[in-house]
């Protein structure tokens, strides 16, 4: 009898002592300077790709302004950040020749026309109703009614050499109507104006310089329209097969690290870039919402794309999960000051938070330990 009393105490003995053991442990992490608390809440979160990038001008809003013709620059309106708009003038070549040579072709086309009347005065008068008919052949017809040409068969008035000289007249005033729109193209190419609006980037000329025009027009000015960016996201080839388009993304840039802006996916290049032997791909981010006075092209970005979003699911830090063997465990604070381990079944992972799919409700504290 006195031997079973013996080991009854033993083993009353034995579970105090785990009781108090277990207490230390689970008030460990409130006592522990290394560890701190959280509290579990609900949040949207999405499964993501990491990536870097660049702001770049998006096609068509970053041009270079150059001149057709060769001449002296005469007057130059664009300086670095200005704001330009629109067909405004930026610069003018100088353009006396060129105005010359279109008051030389007005002239040219007077004389056509003069040379016109002279062909037809030197003939009968009643030819006009011949010409305006437009026979082609030497051979007339018989005709009936009221029609002028009929008297041709009785009484010719002329020689079909006089017909071609007529049309010969008539040509040379056409062909001197082309010559003065050819000059007055050539005299509008003094005139030099931004073809789109924005802001002057670079100027790579100035006032009194000859520009020579040749197969590659000489560039007077850089305009880039600040309103049309977007980013070039570089994504490595692991990753891309999730990158779709159309799917959200937000990225940062290193002068506005607070500041997060958003975008989607607009498109992926199908050719891939290698540097160091290293295979990414670029995927273009169109940027959402207006960021004209903050972005700027060649701005270094750090890139999310989000591949898939949950709203309003319970979420705490990676940091405060313990893997045991195939389950998953946290310390969840009790009302007593003390910390109690509890089995828990997460879901998708997001950055350095991750889902809570059980074992946890909203509001509860749980506790990380300090890296």
């Amino acid at each position: 009898m006195e031997k079973i009393i013996f080991i009854l105490f033993v083993l009353i003995a034995l579970s105090i002592m785990a009781f108090s053991g277990n207490s230390l442990v689970m008030a460990k992490a409130e006592k522990n300077p290394s560890f701190e608390t959280v509290t579990v809440k609900k949040k949207d979160i999405g499964s993501s790709i990491l990536a870097t990038g660049t702001v770049k001008p998006v096609i068509g809003a970053e041009v270079k302004v150059g001149a057709r013709i060769s001449g002296k620059v005469e007057h130059l309106y664009a300086n670095i950040g200005d704001r330009v708009e629109k067909d405004q003038v930026i610069a003018e070549i100088e353009k006396k020749d060129l105005e010359a040579r279109v008051a030389q072709a007005e002239a040219n086309v007077k004389a056509a026309d003069a040379g016109v009347g002279i062909s037809k005065a030197s003939f009968w008068p009643a030819l006009s109703a011949e010409t305006d008919y437009g026979f082609q052949d030497t051979r007339y017809f018989p005709q009936r009614g009221d029609n002028f040409a009929g008297l041709k068969v009785t009484m010719p008035l002329f020689n079909g050499q006089d017909l071609y000289t007529i049309k010969q007249s008539k040509a040379v005033k056409e062909a001197s109507k082309a010559a003065l729109d050819f000059s007055k193209i050539q005299l509008s190419y003094a005139t030099i104006k931004a073809p789109i609006s924005g802001v002057i980037a670079s100027v790579t000329t100035q006032e009194g310089e000859t520009v020579a025009a040749g197969l590659n027009a000489p560039t007077f000015v850089t305009i880039i329209d600040l309103s049309r960016l977007q980013v070039d996201a570089f994504v490595d080839e692991t990753d891309i097969g999730r990158v779709k388009v159309g799917q959200k993304a937000l990225f940062t840039v290193d002068t506005y690290s607070d500041k997060e802006f958003t975008g989607k996916v607009k498109a992926i290049y199908p050719k891939a870039i290698i540097q160091e032997n290293v295979v990414n791909f670029d995927v273009v981010i169109e940027i959402g919402g207006s960021n004209e006075e903050l972005l700027r092209p060649d701005m270094t970005t750090s890139v999310t794309i989000y591949q898939e979003e949950r709203s309003g699911v319970l979420v705490i830090p990676r940091a405060a999960v313990t893997k045991e063997g195939t389950g998953k465990s946290v310390l969840v604070k009790q009302n007593n000051g003390s910390f109690e381990k509890k089995v828990i079944k997460i879901g998708m992972t997001s950055g350095s938070d991750v889902e809570v799919v059980s074992g946890l409700k909203e509001g509860e504290i749980v506790s990380i330990k300090r890296e």
